[in-house]
């Protein structure tokens, strides 16, 4: 009797403990000026595809355990671009998207934890603060079919991730917007 009030109590806290940390985690919410940490996106390879006078294009090959926008970022401070736009498809073995919540001026997280397909990934890279800001918005596949996406804060690739990657000539810069806590691409700032 006693063995089985102690397993009831055990089981019935770790339950607790758990949910507690599901609804934590649920509940993230991030910056949309959150700074990228770099260097997370070691098996990265770079090739440089064809130049047109001051156009380059890229492919860069992600490997297993990449981070992509912190590899993007990384790319973008070494090789001095300012303004690029981006597609690509490829797996991985998980990622996080955001959803912006307009009252906070945040991203709620959505975590996803289990292996899927990069069925769209899209974005850009523009100038903030004097640095390059990677933007990216995706569609992820699960085992099933079922697809999720969003703003994406974080994805690390499985076996590959292939990004094919345009540098233009003409820099894009943002400012934040204080209406919604982001930095947003402003025209007017064009040189």
């Amino acid at each position: 009797m006693k063995k089985t009030i102690l397993f009831s109590y055990t089981l019935a806290l770790v339950m607790a403990l758990l949910a507690s940390q599901t609804t934590a985690y649920a509940q993230a919410y991030i910056s949309p000026i959150q700074p990228v940490e770099v260097g997370k996106a070691p098996g990265v390879k770079i090739k440089l595809l064809s130049t047109n006078g001051p156009i380059k294009n890229y492919v860069l090959i992600f490997a297993l355990g990449d981070e992509i926008r912190s590899g993007l970022t990384e790319f973008a401070q070494q090789y001095g671009v300012k303004t690029a736009h981006f597609t690509a498809i490829g797996d991985a073995t998980s990622a996080m998207f955001g959803f912006f919540d307009y009252g906070r001026k945040l991203f709620k997280s959505i975590p996803i934890s289990e292996p899927c397909e990069v069925s769209s990934l899209t974005g850009n890279i523009a100038v903030l603060n004097g640095k390059p800001i990677v933007h990216i918005h995706a569609t992820v596949a699960a085992e099933d079919g079922t697809v999720r996406g969003g703003h994406l804060l974080e994805l690390v690739t499985g076996p590959t991730l292939e990004v094919f990657l345009t540098v233009e000539p003409t820099t894009l810069y943002k400012k934040v917007n204080p209406q919604y806590g982001a930095g947003l691409i402003d025209p007017s700032l064009m040189k």
